[in-house]
């Protein structure tokens, strides 16, 4: 474009002439910078009279409001672009509400030139908001090398952080921690460098270690919240209000920095790993909120010395399935293993902390007149109080709310801290089968039948002491025949197993469960009810795989969590043109390596997938055993035949057969793939009766929902058998065959013992009930369990008392399908 002089834009028609074609080439040039910027160059060289006629016609256009938005946005960018330096530009209260719009948005694309309305802000002598500030950082943070919208962003002082989340907000009300908070922002490395560990201790010292602590912890317990000004979010954008802050996330970094470097305390390590918790904690679209902070704790965790953010570390290796972060557990539990002189499973059991409690299960705590008694029961932690005068109380005594606050609360905490340990503890102790760990029985009893926390969990199940299977009962080991466990010389180097029923006589198996009930045990897994898997003749003709599991439909993110919390590696499928492995677990104490071979289900993208394009059902195949250090198998992610990548010349390993596998180990993985199945299946799903996208599952879903049980439900029919006749509507329910019949007032109802789906009388209509989601059907006691952990189970008793006194049913969406 020429350059015009003042006197050839006299003419209106010239100006407008300028201005149209100076708006063509910005519509199809401004997404391309260097050219749309030489173009802006030379128009900002015109005579200032001149730019303001240009200036004007653009708002012309604007206000005419014959273009489309896109042209629209450009048309109010133009004005301040080509109005540098001008006062009294036009469209003031229109390029305010674009920024207000603006201020809902995540980001902005850069070639979009926002900025430039800011920009006009600041000119003016008005402040921007804060949230078109935070805008206008995340923006620059995905602006691809466009240094005019990240040095624009650099300038932007204030706030500190970006407005709209919770804990920013809180952190940014005292201007006390401006400086504390500017400093971790520069926290962009993957561990602090020496230089700002130095400078951040030198901060501590200047801010005192112990009010930053206060002040940090309490910001990290509102990290997660949902946000102070929700963002809008387009049709096919990923969840960002789910999301974190990508610039505040560096402060978070920081701020988990600063803490490794104060003296221990429960508090900070509690903090620190509630947010690799809350990091990882998936939005659609996204995946894990934000795994850099969550690296960022665990190597504050790794950094900080004691038991207590040992514990913490172990607490997250059984909690923790991002692949990356997983890895950094792994390695600062395995250094901390070396620097001791230790193994890791050593580590794993002389990290856990007892949290408070002074004795298994149980701690008293006097606050002034009145006393607190912290007590284990089952697989949570509980409160009680008694008060002065030595009566049991039900709530918190008035004077211990009033002069024992800060007790009260670490209290509580506790309390909490134990609910996380239980579960992970649980977890870790059902590893245990397939690690083959063994103890000498003094050893054993310090870590686990005798230890505060880990001792509620050890004296609910069954060991074996140098062969002689125990249970813990009326205060000591106790054998089969109830007899107490007779004690000897060398009792102290007695090797201590967990009994597992593989290998065992079903009349011992039975005569175990039957301990339990006379002793009221309710085991925190299945252990004398354990599922057990042994070959099969089918299994024996195939030779090399089971197909035990296969033709069976999963719900993919579901299937990928199970996986990882029972110690699989598992690739999510994705709709597109790739490779990927089997759902894999390794077996190092075996030498083995297990596949369930899997592949995405579907093809219409939105429909058999997520808005991201990752499917949403799995289509399940063959269990196979190769050794451990075998070439890999991969299969496209569309599905077909799975094929042994062989790299650097490497031979194929032929699978494993299943006559040769441990029986032991067979079980265990064939039981994690019940699992799976049992829980993952659309089978499960009692509102797909229709079959779900077009009708596709409707037989695979009523085979599943009523057919055959697996054994899993075998086991949970045998349960039945022996509970029902227990229950206060016994005489209402009946186990036939695949169901528990339960007779109501208006029908009679059959609950399949696998899936948990009803059908009623007559004609076998289905009736459904979401679990937790239907009025009445939470909250029912079914009484004594012999075993946590059974979700179906549980399902079913609920059902069963609801449907037994279905004239009590006021939820319509039951009523209505009842009295139809």
């Amino acid at each position: 474009m020429a350059t015009r002089s003042a006197e050839a834009l006299d003419p209106a028609s010239a100006v407008g002439a300028t201005a149209e074609a100076f708006l063509r080439k910005a519509v199809h040039s401004m997404y391309h910078p260097p050219a749309f910027q030489a173009q802006l160059d030379e128009v900002l060289t015109l005579p200032e009279q001149d730019r303001r006629r240009l200036v004007e016609e653009f708002a012309d256009h604007y206000r005419r409001g014959s273009h489309t938005e896109p042209v629209r946005v450009k048309l109010l960018t133009l004005v301040v672009l080509v109005g540098q330096g001008l006062d009294a530009l036009p469209l003031e209260e229109e390029r305010a509400a674009r920024l207000e719009a603006l201020s809902r948005s995540h980001t902005f694309w850069y070639a979009d030139r926002y900025e430039a309305l800011a920009k006009a802000e600041i000119a003016a002598g008005r402040t921007l908001a804060p949230a078109v500030i935070a805008t206008v950082r995340r923006s620059a943070m995905n602006a691809h090398g466009d240094t005019g919208l990240v040095e624009f962003a650099g300038q932007l002082t204030g706030p500190v952080l970006n407005a709209g989340e919770e804990w920013a907000d809180r952190a940014m009300a005292q201007e006390r921690w401006r400086e504390l908070l500017a400093y971790a922002l520069t926290a962009r490395a993957a561990k602090p460098s020496a230089a700002w560990e130095k400078g951040g201790r030198a901060l501590l010292d200047r801010l005192g270690a112990d009010a930053v602590r206060e002040a940090v912890v309490g910001w990290l317990a509102l990290v997660g919240r949902p946000r102070t000004i929700e963002l809008v979010r387009g049709e096919y954008e990923p969840d960002v209000n789910n999301a974190f802050d990508p610039f505040n996330a560096d402060a978070l970094r920081g701020l988990a920095w600063l803490l490794s470097f104060l003296p221990p305390h429960p508090g900070t390590v509690r903090a620190l790993g509630a947010l690799v918790e809350s990091a990882l904690r998936k939005a659609a679209g996204i995946g894990p909120r934000n795994p850099k902070v969550a690296n960022a704790a665990v190597n504050s965790l790794a950094r900080m010395e004691g038991a207590a953010a040992l514990a913490e570390l172990a607490r997250l290796g059984t909690r923790v399935t991002y692949k990356g972060t997983a890895k950094l557990i792994d390695a600062a539990l395995e250094a901390r293993a070396a620097a001791l002189g230790l193994g890791r499973e050593e580590i794993e059991e002389l990290a856990v902390p007892a949290h408070g409690l002074t004795e298994v299960g149980r701690a008293e705590f006097r606050m002034g007149e009145a006393v607190a008694l912290l007590e284990v029961r089952g697989n949570r932690a509980v409160i009680g109080w008694r008060n002065a005068a030595g009566k049991q109380v039900k709530s918190v005594p008035a004077t211990v709310r009033r002069d024992h606050a800060e007790e009260l609360k670490e209290l509580k905490a506790a309390a909490k801290d134990i609910d996380k340990a239980l579960s992970a503890q649980a977890e870790r102790l059902d590893g245990q089968f397939l690690a083959r760990r063994r103890w000498a029985y003094g050893q054993w009893r310090a870590r686990y039948l005798d230890h505060p926390l880990v001792g509620t969990l050890a004296r609910r199940l069954i060991w074996t002491v140098d062969g002689t299977a125990v249970g813990f009962a009326d205060g000591q080991l106790r054998t089969l025949t109830g007899e107490p466990l007779a004690r000897g010389t060398g009792e102290e180097e007695a090797t201590v197993e967990l009994w597992h029923p593989v290998g065992r006589e079903p009349a011992e198996v039975v005569a175990w469960r039957e301990w339990l009930e006379r002793y009221a045990v309710t085991q925190p897994f299945k252990q004398a009810h354990r599922e057990v898997y042994l070959l099969t003749d089918a299994e024996r003709t195939t030779g090399t795989y089971s197909n035990r599991f296969a033709a069976h439909i999963l719900r993919q993110h579901q299937f990928h969590s199970l996986a990882a919390v029972r110690g699989w590696r598992n690739r999510l499928r994705l709709c597109v043109d790739d490779c990927a492995p089997p759902a894999v677990r390794e077996l190092p104490r075996w030498g083995l390596r297990a596949e369930y071979w899997i592949e995405g289900e579907g093809s219409e993208y939105g429909v058999d997938t997520t808005e991201s394009g990752s499917y949403l059902r799995l289509r399940t195949d063959q269990v196979r055993f190769y050794p451990i250090d075998a070439p890999q198998n991969e299969a496209s992610t569309y599905g077909g035949e799975y094929t042994m990548r062989l790299p650097g010349g490497r031979e194929p390993v032929d699978p494993l057969p299943l006559a040769e596998i441990p029986a032991l180990v067979l079980s265990e993985v064939l039981r994690d793939v019940d699992l799976f199945v049992g829980v993952a299946s659309v089978g499960n799903d009692p509102t797909w009766s229709d079959g779900g996208p077009e009708g596709r599952f409707r037989e695979y879903w009523a085979s599943y929902g009523f057919g055959e049980l697996n054994q899993s439900a075998e086991t949970r029919r045998v349960l039945l058998e022996r509970l029902v006749p227990r229950l206060a509507i016994a005489d209402r329910c009946t186990v036939e065959g695949r169901f528990l019949h339960v007779r109501g007032e208006l029908r009679t109802y059959r609950i399949h013992l696998g899936s948990g789906n009803i059908l009623m009388t007559p004609n076998d209509q289905y009736l459904c009930i979401v679990p937790g989601g239907s009025a009445g059907t939470a909250g029912a006691d079914p009484g004594y369990l012999p075993f946590e952990g059974d979700r179906t189970l549980a399902v079913i008793l609920s059902k069963a008392m609801l449907l037994a006194k279905d004239t009590d049913i006021t939820d319509p969406t039951i009523t209505g399908q009842i009295r139809r």
